[in-house]
């Protein structure tokens, strides 16, 4: 298949721009990320619908992902849990060569079609769940054989792609193709399509803990209180949620462990 991620760049002779050049030309291109990712929205609706339905039943989220598109997903599942106050068992990322891919490019580790579904048996993954490949090339033997597998066992899959008509689609039964063009360097996908990525995956996270009420008008009101900044971002919200003063409100919230947990604690919920 041709691959639009690995077209030739727009912009030719890189290396005898000036650095404002460089700075003005990825940003001309990174502008037109937000637009393609908008044409997607149809696709990412179904897609999170049948997320929200599995999570609400009792199954999780898995994403599965090599290279930047393995770490982008760390990243998204990673901040569930502090963010909303979820299980970490909630949102899972899995990631060609493990966690110590994370920080270091492991060789070969993306090339296996066999190796992502013995790493998804690691968590003991069934038809209750739902399972994301990402990857821009939509055609990484790890992600793809993994919906692959997946699928012959029942698994409902979705995936996050940067070009059209993939096996990674192909493999997907809610396919979410991203077509945001060459990139400025030509085939870095950690550009573009890196930020496509990172853009939908908001998308799907954020509007999963929605749904599932982890979200209160605007506020997380479940997050986890890891730092002073949380901490008096949550003293704050729990005074405007109550007549309480900054000091009794923040002394509310340290005693109940959230700022839902204090507000229903003074309303008498």
């Amino acid at each position: 298949m041709e691959k639009v991620t690995e077209q030739p760049s727009l912009h030719r002779h890189l290396e005898k721009m000036t650095v404002v050049e460089i700075l003005q030309n990825i940003s001309n291109e990174d502008k037109t990320v937000p637009f393609a990712v908008e044409k997607a929205i149809p696709a990412i609706h179904p897609l999170v619908e049948a997320i929200v339905k599995k999570v609400k039943e009792g199954g999780r989220l898995f994403y599965i992902g090599a290279g930047t598109s393995g770490r982008l997903a760390v990243v998204d599942a990673s901040e569930c849990p502090p963010t909303y106050g979820v299980s970490p068992e909630m949102v899972i990322a899995v990631i060609a060569g493990g966690d110590q891919a994370i920080r270091k490019s492991i060789e070969h580790a993306e090339d296996s079609l066999t190796q992502a579904w013995e790493d998804l048996k690691l968590h003991h993954i069934d038809s209750q769940d739902i399972v994301i490949g990402i990857a821009a090339s939509g055609t990484t033997p790890y992600v793809v054989g993994g919906l692959q597998d997946c699928r012959e066992n029942g698994i409902v899959t979705g995936c996050i792609t940067c070009n059209p008509g993939s096996p990674l689609a192909a493999a997907s039964d809610f396919p979410v193709e991203v077509i945001v063009g060459p990139e400025f360097v030509t085939g870095s996908t950690r550009m573009k399509s890196g930020t496509a990525q990172k853009l939908v995956l908001n998308m799907i996270s954020t509007s999963l803990m929605i749904q599932l009420g982890r979200v209160k008008d605007n506020k997380m009101v479940d997050m986890q209180l890891t730092n002073n900044k949380l901490l008096d971002r949550g003293a704050k919200m729990v005074a405007q949620d109550t007549s309480l003063v900054y000091q009794e409100a923040k002394k509310l919230l340290i005693q109940h462990g959230s700022v839902r947990a204090a507000v229903d604690a003074y309303l008498g919920v």
